[in-house]
């Protein structure tokens, strides 16, 4: 009798972890998913999402170009359109976890963190679910960055696709971490400007950071963004 049991209580014990798996992905799946349909329902966010990157790619990118890049024999135009593109995407991602606080306010964090779930997957989901809205900005770029000439092969496009997908879930990563140390959500509005501003000029988005002084180099070398763009 021990020997035909323990094969029993063996199975009973080792059942339920595929099913915990499957309610992970799907806990990840639906509140990525929730993310994404709140992005194609505030039509505000989307157009003030693309309009500034818009912005700094039609105006700035060519203004540098006829300025510095002409006379030098760079193009600054590539330059930018590049780094406005990677900056985008991670900023994007990086902003949208502040709606973790606004569900938390809501008391909607509550309903999620008491469900069956891995706490894991909850995280994971919210990354993901902004990343997922970044990318629909990041695509809009593309376009206009194809329609005003940028040099794209079907190769580079081709690669760009994963290379977004990591940058957009990098920045959610790093919004969170942000995130568990504020409180509310007008704290994250004051603090995220004095975090991400100074980065546009460390990262290398605007600029080239190849011969930055000593201090600025590492400050260049802490920031966050670099890395994305």
């Amino acid at each position: 009798m021990a020997e035909t049991t323990l094969p029993r209580d063996t199975a009973r014990t080792a059942r339920p972890l595929p099913r915990r798996w499957q309610a992970d992905l799907s806990a990840v799946a639906v509140i990525a998913h929730r993310d994404l349909v709140k992005l194609l329902r505030d039509r505000v966010r989307l157009v003030s999402e693309l309009a500034f990157p818009l912005v700094l790619v039609l105006l700035l990118g060519p203004a540098l170009q006829s300025g510095f890049g002409a006379p030098g024999g760079l193009d600054l135009t590539s330059f930018v359109f590049t780094g406005v593109l990677a900056q985008t995407l991670w900023q994007s991602s990086v902003m949208g976890l502040v709606s973790l606080l606004a569900d938390r306010e809501e008391d909607f964090s509550q309903e999620i963190f008491v469900s069956p779930v891995s706490r894991y997957a909850i995280v994971a989901g919210k990354i993901i679910g902004e990343g997922l809205v970044a990318l629909p900005t990041g695509l809009g770029i593309v376009v206009v960055g194809i329609l005003i000439g940028v040099p794209w092969s079907p190769l580079v496009l081709l690669a760009l696709i994963p290379v977004s997908v990591v940058v957009a879930i990098y920045g959610g990563a790093f919004g969170l971490l942000v995130l568990s140390n504020l409180s509310s959500q007008r704290q994250a509005n004051q603090i995220f400007p004095f975090v991400l501003l100074p980065q546009f000029f460390l990262a290398g988005v605007f600029n080239p950071i190849h011969n930055l002084p000593l201090p600025l180099a590492i400050l260049s070398a802490l920031s966050p963004m670099r890395y994305a763009v």
